[in-house]
């Protein structure tokens, strides 16, 4: 965390000073409320007006943590994911107008049988999380906050003409080219780039964009977009492609049983032509699209089915495998937003507005990237020394306090000491066990951290 702090700048050096006493107490409450974490009213005060000061805003937050992010991607060779996606916080206010709302959902009927609509209130909160192709989080490159009452305007434009016709930056989805541009300004190095996105990136003003910046993008496609010459599309041509390798991959069922599925993979170099309302402001781009299909149809699930499309090259089964490998990836983003909402309980907050809410869960946010890397950087580094995960004293508790089990005597001494940690979280260890997850890790954290206080305590006292 030192490193996350440490190259924090604010505009009062008290303010960085405050910072610090925030993170450290969240941190060691992972999960618990604001005055659980402080214990007394004087702090508890202090934080609170930490988060509600207008001269704190969420970059000033993430600032340090956006350049540690830097230095690690400095050091970490190869190619480096970034992955984007969008996420909803939701809460309960008297006065939710002081928040505003993410979207409308159907209410139960009235007596006359009409559904009524309900607004819920709240944040949406857009991330850009770098990994390497191992999955181990290097941290966050770029984090936008917003309420869904900012863009009202242009769904009243969508109702008058063809959204296809309405600029990107009035549209929602300008976020997707924002956090591009900050995350590849970030690195400084965009050939090693590849920014990964679902569907709902798939937007023809970031193609662009990525090759303007010559960074790179892996998209999972939804627009069956025009082809060629304009006579036909992605779709028709990819139709005449045949099947140029399969690739089986393990996939686990609603009961966690393991099965296997055959791919079948088709690729190819398209020029993809922007929509007919934009013809003039964007050229048409040199683009590969994959295929990849579930041979046969499986009984109790969905077919497998994705489409990508990405402007790297693809010449070879193996090189659509590694694409295909890396969108799979794109899930460690849902996973950093499931431990900021269940392990850091950032829904519970009751802080009663939008900006002093987006301040609290951007400390969340560094946070929860250090409860991933714990989890995931034993798995791909095992060789890494104990210390870089945890201190001295962490280690003298672990070992007083968790007996070795077979799995973590055979373990190198970082995953050892992860699964002693993750023990303490209710992991079982046992030989067939999968490594630990995040919720066991989170859970051993605190665990530990209240321990290792209770034996400071005690050793003070004599």
């Amino acid at each position: 965390m030192d490193e996350e702090i440490g190259r924090s700048r604010f505009r009062d050096e008290r303010l960085g000073k405050r910072f610090r006493l925030v993170l450290e107490r969240l941190w060691s409450c992972i999960g618990q409320s604001i005055p659980m974490a402080f214990q007394d009213w004087c702090n508890t005060k202090a934080a609170y007006r930490f988060l509600s000061n207008p001269k704190v805003t969420e970059q000033d937050i993430l600032g340090g943590h956006f350049e540690a992010t830097r230095s690690r991607f400095a050091v970490t060779p190869g190619q480096v994911l970034v992955l984007q996606d969008t996420t909803e916080f939701s809460y309960k206010r008297e006065r939710p107008e002081l928040i505003g709302s993410t979207h409308k959902v159907a209410s139960r009927k009235d007596r006359e049988g009409r559904t009524p609509m309900h607004t819920v209130c709240g944040i949406l909160m857009h991330s850009s999380l770098a990994v390497t192709t191992q999955g181990v989080p290097l941290g966050l490159a770029a984090v936008k906050f917003w309420t869904r009452k900012k863009f009202k305007g242009c769904d009243a434009l969508k109702r008058k003409i063809n959204p296809t016709r309405v600029p990107i930056e009035e549209k929602e989805s300008y976020r997707w080219l924002e956090n591009l541009r900050q995350s590849t300004a970030l690195f400084g190095q965009p050939q090693r780039c590849i920014h990964v996105g679902d569907r709902e990136s798939d937007i023809y003003e970031l193609f662009c964009l990525a090759q303007e910046l010559q960074t790179n993008f892996l998209v999972r496609t939804c627009v069956d977009r025009l082809a060629g010459d304009g006579g036909h599309t992605i779709a028709d041509e990819m139709d005449e492609v045949r099947v140029k390798g399969v690739h089986r991959i393990t996939v686990r069922d609603q009961n966690g049983k393991a099965q296997h599925a055959i791919l079948e993979l088709r690729y190819r170099r398209i020029t993809v032509l922007p929509p007919i309302g934009k013809q003039r402001r964007y050229p048409a781009l040199e683009l590969t699209v994959i295929h990849a299909l579930e041979r046969g149809v499986p009984t109790g699930s969905k077919r497998i089915e994705w489409k990508l499309i990405t402007n790297l090259p693809v010449a070879s089964r193996k090189q659509a495998v590694e694409k295909l490998d890396w969108y799979a990836l794109r899930w460690k983003i849902e996973v950093f937003h499931k431990i900021l909402k269940s392990g850091c309980k950032a829904e519970d907050s009751q802080l009663r507005t939008a900006d002093r809410l987006a301040n609290l869960i951007s400390v969340f946010c560094v946070v929860s990237w250090r409860i991933f890397w714990l989890t995931m950087v034993h798995r791909a580094a095992p060789d890494q020394p104990v210390e870089i995960a945890l201190t001295s004293p962490e280690i003298q508790r672990l070992d007083q306090l968790v007996k070795d089990t077979a799995k973590s005597l055979n373990a190198k001494p970082l995953t050892r000491y992860i699964i002693k940690l993750a023990q303490l979280g209710g992991y079982m260890a046992r030989a067939n066990d999968p490594p630990p997850g995040n919720i066991v890790i989170w859970r051993g954290l605190r665990r530990l951290i209240d321990i290792q206080l209770g034996f400071e305590l005690a050793k003070n006292c004599g």
